[in-house]
């Protein structure tokens, strides 16, 4: 299995602090955000190698950071290009063009470069393989006002199976949102770039409603924190966990 971690944001909401800094490279609590993800993905055993995707104003910081980073498992650093918030790629076409770039034929971990969360990678994968398809992880908000007009809703049937997905609605039919943490098989990991073609995604939920329509994609739900990073108030949320 290959993992990949999003990080070719500009993070404009997080103004001054991500000038200069990559929001994945923001401390929180005694390393970056970076480094806790990574933790994360070495729970699963059949990751062998690890991408990180970035764009062309931080790819040096990324680099440097990758250099000095004490690393387990070989961690590449991608460019893709972008110069601006303007003509950045977006999830899907920065997931297009590392598949690409590294001739990817593998199981597929992605998860987004400012998601934090505590729940276990391990159980995940092990849901991914009693199913044998692809899934994401799904984080029960327990209140689906929480939801409306701000993350994405799924619905789930009894066997965690989607029947549904709708991107930020105003009005949620459940509480569960998607996180930006997906396993998608080899075969699934194919399929992207017929999507494009055909619906042109902007992010990664419309490909998982996309594939959901044709084939079966679950939704794992686990026990724990989770918080995707776009504020500083969230920012200033995760850290006080951390320090904890």
């Amino acid at each position: 299995m290959k993992a990949l971690i999003l990080a070719a944001g500009y993070a404009t909401r997080l103004y001054p602090l991500t000038i200069n800094i990559p929001k994945p490279l923001l401390m929180v609590g005694p390393k970056p955000m970076m480094e806790h993800i990574i933790d994360r993905v070495m729970e699963i055993p059949s990751v062998d190698e690890i991408f990180i995707v970035t764009n062309d104003k931080f790819f040096t910081t990324f680099v440097e950071w990758s250099n000095g980073f004490a690393k387990r498992l070989p961690v590449k650093v991608l460019n893709d290009g972008t110069t601006t918030n303007d003509n950045r790629l977006g999830a899907v076409g920065d997931i297009e063009f590392v598949i690409k770039a590294e001739d990817i034929d593998d199981d597929f971990l992605v998860i987004a470069g400012d998601n934090l969360f505590d729940f276990s990678l391990a159980k995940m994968d092990g849901f991914f393989n009693e199913k044998k398809a692809s899934l994401l992880a799904v984080y029960d908000l327990k209140d689906k006002s929480l939801l409306a007009k701000k993350f994405g809703v799924v619905e789930l049937d009894k066997n965690h199976k989607v029947i549904g997905f709708e991107e930020k609605p105003a009005h949620p039919k459940t509480s569960l949102t998607a996180t930006a943490c997906y396993l998608l098989t080899r075969k699934d990991v194919k399929e992207l770039s017929r999507c494009v073609q055909e619906i042109h995604p902007d992010n990664l939920g419309d490909f998982i409603k996309w594939l959901s329509v044709k084939k079966a994609v679950y939704g794992f739900v686990p026990e724990g924190f989770w918080c995707d990073i776009g504020s500083h108030e969230q920012l200033a949320l995760v850290r006080e966990k951390y320090d904890e």
